[in-house]
């Protein structure tokens, strides 16, 4: 099984707090969605004899598209490929695209999952993070998406500046109102190259605390597991059955083909990603040449890496893996490093497999570092 991730790199606007890679400027989008194309027949090799199990359309905005170009290019990976028909196909989404007219059209296309950015309720936090879509929107969004949509996940962010407690609890509450099935949660992170840096070294906009989003974040894991929530992912919660196919297959090492510029690819031993520059992308495919760079990852590295993965998920990291895929001695380390942790109840081992506990989550990306092999 293989998955296909489609980058599309447009927005209507900047949101102060993203680093990803996108352009304002929607005059090459024909062009672009060609190059798309163009990009997959020339790579449909690579993934040769793989059954693609899902397709994930992010940006960027997809949701800018019209539906008959999201169509258009779904139509182009059955063309090329075999495509598993339990294909989980997904589309990011801003709610300010999402009017009951195009979700009725999306209904009726081959995207069966939308993966809904709102990211808070509250007009404050909205309009600090320079979003596009305001609170009534968002709901209105997700109360006609509902009603086409079984398959829904939404984003939100805690440690806002300036976020209460309550008003996280609310945003929390407003989801689970909503009947959504997946929820992603991130922590408000200050990239050096965005607006929201600049807006806070000039004192425009309150400094992150940590301590505020560990707040929200225990607050989020309480409110999720008493109405039946499984944390399946450290950022990732859903009801039973609605695991995210996409994110799972990148946490359990499974290879995936990204296409259009900035997009990574994965194919068990090698890491590669293309131009993250629009033009530079579109000349090189139509020409047949594809601009992208590639890292070969050493048994250090995919160590590193599964346990990095490992330790976010519910599957956790298994040392008999490890001794199979990367020797005794990696095998032997990773016990010497966790003993600390398991002393202090941040870790739990049981059969072999080694997880995070409740109390360690928050703490999970330095406990990692911990067991890394350096």
């Amino acid at each position: 099984m293989a998955g296909i991730y489609i980058h599309i790199p447009f927005c209507k606007q900047a949101c102060h707090y993203c680093d990803f890679h996108f352009s304002t400027s929607l005059k090459s989008t024909p062009a672009m969605l060609e190059a798309l194309k163009q990009e997959m027949v020339l790579r449909a090799d690579s993934l040769a004899g793989q059954v693609i199990d899902t397709i994930y359309f992010g940006g960027g905005t997809p949701s800018i598209l019209e539906v008959n170009q999201i169509n258009d290019l779904i139509n182009h990976v059955y063309t090329l490929f075999e495509v598993n028909p339990s294909v989980e196909i997904t589309l990011e989404a801003n709610p300010d695209d999402l009017d009951l007219s195009s979700i009725q059209k999306l209904a009726q296309s081959k995207v069966n999952r939308l993966s809904i950015g709102v990211q808070s309720f509250d007009q404050v936090d909205l309009k600090m993070m320079n979003r596009a879509h305001d609170s009534s929107q968002a709901i209105s969004a997700l109360e006609n998406a509902t009603k086409y949509f079984d398959n829904i996940s939404v984003d939100l962010i805690y440690g806002i500046p300036n976020m209460s407690n309550h008003r996280w609890r609310q945003n929390i509450e407003k989801v689970l109102e909503l009947g959504i099935k997946h929820i992603s949660c991130y922590a408000l992170t200050v990239e050096e190259r965005t607006a929201l840096n600049k807006l806070i070294q000039k004192g425009v906009i309150p400094r992150v605390e940590e301590e505020v989003a560990h707040q929200h974040f225990v607050i989020l894991m309480e409110v999720l597991k008493s109405n039946g929530y499984e944390h399946y992912e450290l950022s990732n919660f859903c009801l039973p059955g609605f695991y995210s196919k996409n994110n799972t297959g990148y946490w359990l090492g499974k290879k995936y083909m990204g296409i259009g510029p900035s997009a990574h690819s994965f194919d068990g031993k090698c890491r590669s990603w293309n131009i993250a520059n629009n033009p530079l992308y579109i000349k090189g495919v139509q020409n047949n040449k594809l601009a992208f760079e590639v890292e070969e990852l050493s048994v250090k590295d995919r160590y590193n890496e599964y346990v990095m993965t490992g330790l976010r998920t519910i599957w956790g990291i298994n040392l008999t893996t490890i001794a199979n895929e990367f020797g005794l001695t990696y095998k032997q380390y990773v016990e010497e490093q966790m003993q600390k942790h398991l002393e202090n109840g941040l870790i739990e081992l049981k059969q072999g497999v080694a997880t995070i506990t409740t109390k360690g989550k928050f703490l999970s990306d330095g406990i990692a570092s911990d067991l890394f092999w350096s």
